[in-house]
């Protein structure tokens, strides 16, 4: 037999006698192996050997998991090694979970801007992309209240269908004539003002201008932003008179007391009911004098009648929604102060340009380059200040609005959106040129809106 070695020359030997001994598992061992003092001999001397043993231990380090080297010294059993770390305490639970819902929302909210940014800018396109195009309709069951809609001699289709989304009827301009075409329908419309509902579907416009009962006799529906030349013809279809008798109505306007040479933005638009035997020059009267209660109202002095309703009238055609009249009239008024005459030079609206061309009531919003250019006294791209009168019949808010102009700094606007009427107001050029990129791309994608 080989010779024993030495204590400690042989490692596994050594680590081997610091194992616990498997007989004696559940009884104590020293730090040093060997055996503790005696096992207590009752219960109390066994209390007073555990109280005098804690007072001299020293703290207790933080619980670590056991590792194998733990093992082999004895300072760990076997059933120690791969034990469950201890649980989390409450609070250690509810920040962990206030953490994590923080990083949720943080990364949500990226999400939630950045989405709205790109749907925002590029709406249209994605919509087209994607093939989520706008309902063009009313769904059934949404009509309510009351709206009025004329029909002039030799309306078609396409102008009525423009005039029953411009009275709150149908949803968008297109809709009604779009359904005339894919359902191969050419009915007749006859002159007069019709009692519909607001929001209805384009097949119910139909057969309510159909239906005889919703024609109301001897009353004249004259809308904002007509012109005198289409505002006679409507009073005479609807009240049954020759057109004639109103054209020689307005041929003095001093005979109604007005200090104009036309009575061009004369003619109140509201609707009228007038009596069997009314003449036509009572019709003219009763429009001049729903003008003067509107001025009245508005504060205007006699002596600013005219101007006002100049400006009044460049509103009524240049604002797309009533919210907007007032920031119009704001524009107009910084473009006609004296230092920035100098530096815009002019009042520049397209609707001034387009009456004095004749050419608006064509359909577009915008003016060719031939009405732009024309030197007309209306076309304030080529004369300074305002035109030389107005160019359409304003209402009560174009009115007040001319005379109270929303304090702004703007210089520019632009309608972005014909569908919707919204307009972006810019102080400064850079800011105007933005905006027309917006319109210009709301326009591509929308080619029969009428830009």
């Amino acid at each position: 037999m080989p010779d024993a070695r030495p204590p400690g020359e042989d490692p596994f030997a050594d680590l081997y006698g610091k194992l616990p001994d498997p007989r004696r598992r559940d009884e104590p061992v020293a730090e040093d192996g060997g055996d503790l003092a005696p096992a207590p001999t009752s219960r109390r001397a066994a209390r007073e050997a555990a109280a005098a043993h804690a007072a001299a231990a020293p703290a207790p380090a933080p619980a670590q998991p056991a590792s194998f080297e733990d093992l082999f010294t004895g300072t760990a059993s076997s059933d120690a090694i791969g034990a469950v770390p201890p649980r989390k305490t409450k609070k250690q639970k509810h920040r962990g979970r206030w953490v994590a819902l923080g990083i949720v929302v943080v990364v949500l909210a990226g999400i939630a801007g950045g989405g709205w940014y790109v749907w925002s800018t590029y709406e249209p396109q994605i919509r087209a992309f994607m093939g989520w195009q706008e309902p063009q309709d009313y769904e059934a069951g949404l009509a309510h209240g009351q709206a009025l809609v004329t029909i002039a001699d030799g309306d078609t289709g396409s102008s009525v269908s423009k005039a029953l989304a411009a009275a709150g009827v149908t949803k968008t301009s297109g809709v009604f004539y779009n359904m005339l075409v894919a359902s191969g329908q050419n009915p007749t419309f006859y002159p007069g003002v019709y009692k519909l509902q607001k929001e209805m579907t384009a097949a119910a416009a139909l057969a309510a201008l159909l239906d005889p009962a919703s024609k109301l006799e001897n009353t004249a529906l004259v809308r904002e932003g007509l012109t005198e030349d289409k505002i006679l013809p409507i009073l005479a279809d609807a009240l049954k008179m020759p057109l004639a008798d109103f054209q020689a109505a307005v041929k003095d306007p001093a005979a109604y007391g007005v200090k104009a040479k036309t009575l061009e933005g004369w003619l109140f638009p509201a609707t009228y009911t007038f009596k069997p035997s009314v003449t036509a020059k009572q019709v003219i009267q009763t429009l001049v004098d729903r003008t003067v209660t509107s001025l009245d109202a508005a504060g205007v002095p006699e002596a600013d009648r005219e101007r006002i309703l100049t400006i009044a009238s460049i509103i009524q055609r240049e604002a797309r929604v009533e919210g907007d009249f007032y920031k119009v009239s704001r524009v107009i008024e910084n473009r006609l102060q004296p230092n920035n005459q100098e530096t815009f030079g002019k009042l520049q609206m397209d609707s001034t340009a387009q009456y004095g061309y004749h050419e608006n009531h064509n359909g577009t919003a915008s003016s060719s380059a031939a009405a732009l250019a024309d030197d007309n006294p209306w076309n304030t791209y080529v004369h300074a200040g305002l035109p030389i009168g107005p160019i359409a019949s304003p209402g009560d808010v174009a009115i007040d609005a001319a005379m109270r102009p929303a304090p702004g700094p703007w210089m520019y606007f632009v309608t972005v959106n014909l569908d919707t009427g919204e307009t972006v107001f810019s102080a400064t050029y850079a800011e105007q040129q933005k905006a027309i990129v917006q319109m210009q791309t709301w326009c591509k994608a929308h080619p029969d809106s009428g830009c």
